[in-house]
C-alpha cells in the first residue's frame, strides 16, 4: 500500500462480542423474565399435561393384563388422544415462544446496535466488528465498555 507523502493513516478497530452483549445487559434479563412470565402459564400446562400423560401409560403397564380387552382398548385410544393434543400443544407453545422472542431480539439488537454505534463515535473507531471473529486481541475487545453504556443507557 503506497500513501502520499509517506504518511500512513492510523484506523481505529474494535470489537464486540454480540452475543455477550444480548446475555448479559439488563435489556437482555428483562426480555428474557418478560418472556418467562409470558409463558410460563402454558408451560405449566404442558408440564400437568405430560405428568397426566405418564400416569394414565403407568396405569395400562400396571394393569393393562388385568384389565378387560374394551377397557384397555379405551385406554390405549384416551393415551393416544392425550398424546396428541399434548404434542400439538407442544409445537403451538414453541413456535408461539420463537415467535415472541425474535419480536424482542429484534427490538433489542435495534438498542444494542445503536450503542454500539453511539460508543464507536464518542471514542472514534474507524470499524467495529462483531462475531464471527477468527481472533481478536483483548487490547480491541470494547464489549465490557459497551455493556457498561448499554446497561446505564434507559
Amino acid at each position: 500500500m503506497v500513501f502520499s507523502n509517506g504518511v500512513m493513516a492510523e484506523v481505529k478497530i474494535g470489537y464486540v462480542n454480540f452475543g455477550k452483549l444480548m446475555e448479559q445487559s439488563k435489556q437482555g434479563e428483562s426480555v428474557r423474565k418478560s418472556l418467562e412470565a409470558e409463558f410460563r402459564g402454558r408451560d405449566q400446562e404442558l408440564s400437568v399435561s405430560r405428568d397426566a400423560i405418564l400416569k394414565l401409560e403407568e396405569k395400562l403397564k400396571n394393569d393393562g393384563s388385568i384389565m378387560s380387552e374394551a377397557n384397555r382398548v379405551k385406554l390405549e385410544r384416551d393415551i393416544l388422544s392425550k398424546k396428541r393434543d399434548h404434542n400439538r400443544q407442544r409445537d403451538e407453545y414453541r413456535e408461539d415462544i420463537n415467535i415472541r422472542r425474535n419480536e424482542e431480539v429484534a427490538s433489542l439488537q435495534k438498542k444494542v446496535y445503536e450503542v454500539i454505534k453511539q460508543y464507536s463515535e464518542k471514542n472514534q473507531f474507524d470499524l467495529v466488528l462483531t462475531q464471527p471473529v477468527l481472533y481478536a486481541s483483548p487490547t480491541v475487545e470494547i464489549t465490557d465498555q459497551v455493556l457498561a453504556e448499554l446497561n446505564s443507557a434507559n
